[in-house]
This record gives structure tokens, C-alpha cells and sequence, in this order.
């Protein structure tokens, strides 16, 4: 079992930054990736950016160069900066991490973290 923590949401004006932060802990030895998911008031939850144990990082189209994820190994961390932030960045920010195997994967989410970005 993996348990993720995640802290660092919050209101914020337009052109604005917030850090989120993603603690994991439990049997972080199986975890294959991590990433940030994000749901948006009637819409489906959609994948923000990922990181794998190799370190190799992907993002959604819409927040390439304004949202940067990176990991701290020593505290099992994962942070996404997020700059320049918009309206339409509002949302529940949920973190989640991948552990398992290809053939057995299994899925672990934090509770999520609520963006606002005012307009």
C-alpha cells in the first residue's frame, strides 16, 4: 500500500504560482511513476503531468511552460510549480502514483488539493 499527502493549494489571482506538494509513503519501493491529475467542476479528471522512476517527465499541452514537476528521492516528494496560472487552471489537484507491475499495475491517489485562480 502507498499513502500520498498532498498540501500546497489555495486561491490565487490570474498570472499567479502555487507549489503543490506530494508526500508518499508506505511501500514506496513499488512505485513505477508519479503525477499530478486535476478535475475540473463537470469534467473529467485529466492527467497534468507525470514523472517515472527514470525521471523521464510528460505534461499536458496545456500547461507545458508554465507547469514544472520535479521529485525529491531523499523525501519520497513530488512538487508541481505551477506559474502564469489561469482561470481555466482551476480544479481538484489530486496526486497519484502507479506502482505494481505491467501485467498487475495498481493506482494510489491522495485526498486532492483545491486551485482557484481568480480572474
Amino acid at each position: 500500500q502507498v499513502q500520498l499527502v498532498e498540501s500546497g493549494g489555495g486561491l490565487v489571482q490570474a498570472g499567479g504560482s502555487l507549489r503543490l506538494s506530494c508526500s508518499a509513503s508506505g511501500s514506496i519501493f513499488s512505485i513505477n511513476a508519479m503525477g499530478w491529475y486535476r478535475q475540473a467542476p463537470g469534467k473529467q479528471r485529466e492527467l497534468v503531468a507525470g514523472i517515472t522512476s527514470a525521471g523521464s517527465t510528460n505534461y499536458a499541452d496545456s500547461v507545458k511552460g508554465r507547469f514544472t514537476l520535479s521529485r525529491d528521492n531523499a523525501n519520497n516528494t513530488v512538487y508541481l510549480q505551477m506559474n502564469s496560472l489561469k482561470p481555466e487552471d482551476t480544479a481538484v489537484y489530486y496526486c497519484n502514483a502507479k506502482a505494481g507491475t505491467r501485467s498487475y499495475p495498481a493506482y494510489y491517489w491522495g485526498q486532492g488539493t483545491q486551485v482557484t485562480v481568480s480572474s
